[in-house]
């Protein structure tokens, strides 16, 4: 895993100083982006289902594995 956020998801527009949170980071945008695309397959949803739920945890790690390469793409 990285240490890379990639900056604010959705930073403040250039001149506004009074916004001293920024939110979410990108890497945890793009984290979440990736987890949703994976809990919507059909088939992934049946094999959790089968395994008794998400708790093994290799959802998650897949989706900020997918976040750290996003976040590789966008600086080459």
């Amino acid at each position: 895993m990285t240490t890379e956020t990639g900056g604010p998801a959705f930073p403040a527009p250039a001149g506004v100083s009074h916004i001293t949170e920024q939110g979410m980071t990108l890497r945890d945008y793009f984290a979440a982006k990736a987890m949703q695309g994976l809990l919507s397959n059909p088939k992934l949803q049946n094999e959790i289902l089968k395994q008794g739920g998400c708790h093994s945890g290799w959802i998650e790690i897949s989706a900020w594995a997918f976040a750290d390469e996003m976040l590789k793409a966008r600086a080459t």
